[in-house]
């Protein structure tokens, strides 16, 4: 989930560079379109698996799944914010 993030981001901060200056309405158009794929494979990514546990009855598993799952992605956040601010200190 984190490199599926991370790739998007880099797509997004290289944007210019790869698909040049859009001056038209293709711009706003391919950033909404990236945006609900975006949402769909996330989803997919963390909540297909929970979805299969609960309806086969394991529905603590399923809980705990995303539960844990928010926790590490919200972990992988902390860990990207904190490096960001050391090498902005760093830097500045």
């Amino acid at each position: 989930m984190a490199a599926y993030c991370t790739l998007v981001g880099s797509v997004l901060w290289s944007g210019n560079i790869l698909f040049g200056q859009m001056g038209n309405v293709l711009g706003p158009t391919l950033m909404l379109i990236l945006l609900s794929v975006s949402v769909l494979v996330c989803g997919l990514l963390v909540f297909y698996h929970p979805y299969q546990l609960f309806f086969d009855g394991k529905k603590k598993e399923a809980a705990d799944l995303v539960l844990y799952t928010t926790g590490w992605l919200f972990a992988f956040f902390l860990l990207v914010l904190i490096k960001l601010l050391i090498l902005n200190a760093l830097i500045s």
